[in-house]
C-alpha cells in the first residue's frame, strides 16, 4: 500500500501519543485503531495487530477473553479494571488496549508498576497475574 504523509499540529500529535502504547504503536497504528476500528471498517480488525502477551494464558486455559483483571489502590480509593481481549491484549476503562500488562497499568495509575505483580483476577483477588504466569511456566 502506498504511504502518504500528513501534517498534524502539536495538540493532535500529543493526543496520538496519549493513545499509543509506547515503543509499540506508530501514529498510523493509533489512527487506524481510532478511526477504522471504532467505525467497524472491515479492513481494521484485531487480527491485524500482533498477539498480546496474555494470548499464551488464553491458549493454556488460564484466562479467557472477557476476563477482568483489577488493581486496587486502597489509600487512593481507586480500583482499576482491564479486560482480556481475544488476542491477548488488555483493554482498560478508557478504551485503550495494551499488548502488555505493565504499560496498561501505568496508563491507569500514572506510575511504572509491575502489571504481572499487581493485577489480580476480579473473580478471585487472591490470584495475581504473576501466579498465572508461574503456572504457565510450569512452576506451580
Amino acid at each position: 500500500m502506498p504511504k502518504r504523509s500528513i501534517d498534524v499540529d502539536d495538540e493532535v500529535f500529543a493526543f496520538l501519543q496519549s493513545q499509543s502504547e509506547p515503543l509499540v504503536d506508530t501514529p498510523n497504528d493509533v489512527l487506524r485503531r481510532l478511526l477504522l476500528e471504532s467505525s467497524g471498517h472491515p479492513s481494521a480488525t484485531t487480527a491485524e495487530r500482533r498477539p498480546g502477551d496474555l494470548l499464551p494464558f488464553i491458549n493454556a486455559g488460564l484466562l479467557k477473553a472477557g476476563d477482568k483483571l483489577i488493581h486496587v489502590q486502597p489509600r487512593r480509593g481507586l480500583t482499576h479494571e482491564a479486560t482480556v481481549t481475544p488476542d491477548g491484549w488488555l483493554q482498560i476503562e478508557d478504551g485503550r488496549a495494551f499488548s502488555k500488562p505493565s504499560p496498561a497499568l501505568k496508563a491507569q495509575t500514572g506510575v511504572d508498576i509491575n502489571g504481572y505483580g499487581k493485577y489480580v483476577l476480579k473473580t478471585d483477588p487472591d490470584v495475581r497475574l504473576q501466579d498465572l504466569r508461574e503456572q504457565l511456566r510450569g512452576g506451580a
